[in-house]
């Protein structure tokens, strides 16, 4: 048997391996872009497998497509959607074209998988086609943005859980570290001070935040361009398939999906993905300062803040022995710094569509895929290798607080803001702890700074009433 089979296309003839189930316009896009080195998100292709399984099954409805090809199309679809000939999509995701390469790369795979289940040869297209079956009603200039909305949504689920996850977590921890009493700091000065817990608590509530501002976008990913085919006019569509695909893809997928309200605008217009993207850096961009908190506060441990111990994950250095870093903060800044690139890309492309097409839409996908996984692998790291496992050196907490002249603050209401500022400058000059001057000039009683002192009175609004 020959190792190769020769196929045509409208530019000419070329050589097949005569086992792929790919053909020659996938041949001819893994010639032409050698590009990232990777392949076609494995989410990707499972989006695509779904979203040609419904339209064969509009185009059947629709009495448009022979049942006999459309069962072999939908069987071989779902075939990929199980895992299977992933392999066979060999085209690199960042391509010219606005996506036609990716396209054509499932329509082939479906068709010959779809060829072989009718018992025919890889390659006999006159059994199933590529384009006059697999891809009936369809364009790439529908079908690339609806995959690509499909996939995001996908990966969106496993990010949301992450996130949620890290919610949690910080949530525990401020739980944990509700009672200790350290000393808050603004533009790296000595502030006010503030319970080690509120701190966590705060990393929740921005992280949380970064969340639901991420799920709101995701709400537009699920308005979709189906039916519009080439430029949203719907030319080559069959009016019941254009009526019904958004309806049989959300059926196919348990996943709702609406046909957008302007065709022409949803295939000109891609901003949905730059909203994501967005929503996504700006969640790093909170993940990646409170990255940068911990590592201050548990740097040292010696000659640093030392107020937390972060878990030693590996040694820190090959000539400094014993030294251990903060490699899961540094991740998680680094993972950040990815993603604000990606965002930037994301832009660009976005803004570079022309007239009634974006023909950019694959290195947005790249990107915003690349940004989803990232993210969500550096928030699991995140859990499972810092947060978990960060204890707090309480005994350097209250060390620091009470050297501080930070806590003259908070005898303000006590003493008022003369005497505040001058014991403020005595103790800088003196060396001598706030609560010592106090207590040496008879300002106010040991029972008295203890009543101001009280964690949880200290950190909240309202005053004590001293005793006598």
């Amino acid at each position: 048997m020959s190792s190769i089979r020769i196929e045509s296309d409208s530019i000419g003839i070329k050589e097949v391996p005569a086992d792929a189930y790919y053909g020659v316009q996938s041949v001819r896009a893994l010639e032409n872009f050698s590009i990232t080195g990777d392949r076609v998100h494995p989410e990707m292709i499972r989006s695509l497998a779904y979203l040609k399984k419904a339209c064969a099954i509009a185009n059947m409805r629709a009495d448009n497509l022979d049942a006999v090809i459309g069962g072999a199309i939908v069987k071989a679809c779902d075939r990929i959607i199980a895992g299977e000939f992933h392999d066979q999509f060999i085209v690199d995701p960042i391509q010219g074209g606005a996506g036609t390469s990716i396209n054509m790369n499932a329509n082939e795979v479906i068709a010959n998988v779809a060829i072989e289940i009718l018992g025919g040869q890889l390659g006999d297209y006159s059994l199933v086609s590529p384009l006059d079956h697999v891809n009936r009603g369809q364009s790439t200039n529908d079908v690339i943005p609806t995959a690509g909305k499909m996939t995001v949504i996908s990966l969106l689920s496993g990010l949301g859980k992450s996130l949620t996850g890290l919610c949690r977590a910080f949530a525990q921890k401020s739980q944990e570290f509700d009672n200790i009493l350290k000393m808050g700091r603004t533009q790296m000065e000595d502030a006010v001070p503030i319970r080690l817990g509120q701190e966590f608590l705060a990393y929740a509530s921005a992280t949380r935040r970064g969340l639901e501002r991420i799920m709101k976008y995701e709400i537009e990913m699920h308005s979709i361009n189906m039916g519009g085919t080439a430029i949203g006019t719907g030319i080559n569509a069959n009016q019941y398939y254009y009526d019904h695909i958004a309806e049989i893809l959300s059926q196919v997928t348990d996943v709702p999906y609406i046909q957008a309200e302007d065709l022409i605008d949803a295939t000109q217009n891609i901003d949905c993905f730059a909203s994501i993207s967005s929503a996504l850096k700006d969640c790093a961009l909170t993940l990646s300062k409170i990255a940068s908190d911990l590592r201050l506060m548990g740097s040292g441990p010696k000659t640093g803040f030392g107020e937390i111990r972060l878990p030693a994950k590996q040694p820190g250095s090959s000539i400094m022995p014993g030294k251990v870093n903060p490699v899961i903060p540094e991740v998680v800044n680094q993972v950040a710094f990815r993603i604000i690139g990606n965002d930037v890309a994301i832009s660009f492309a976005v803004e570079a569509g022309q007239l009634e097409l974006n023909a950019f839409e694959p290195v947005v996908f790249y990107s915003l895929f690349q940004s989803i996984d990232f993210l969500r692998n550096a928030v699991d790291t995140f859990i499972v290798n810092c947060v978990n496992g960060i204890e707090a050196n309480e005994t350097r907490c209250e060390q620091l607080l009470e050297q501080s002249v930070g806590i003259v603050t908070a005898l303000n209401p006590y003493i008022g803001y003369t005497a505040s500022a001058a014991l403020a400058k005595k103790a800088l000059e003196t060396g001598t702890p706030i609560r010592e001057l106090v207590l040496r000039e008879g300002i106010l009683t040991e029972e008295q700074m203890s009543q101001i002192m009280d964690p949880y009175r200290l950190t909240k609004p309202g005053f004590v009433k001293l005793k006598k």
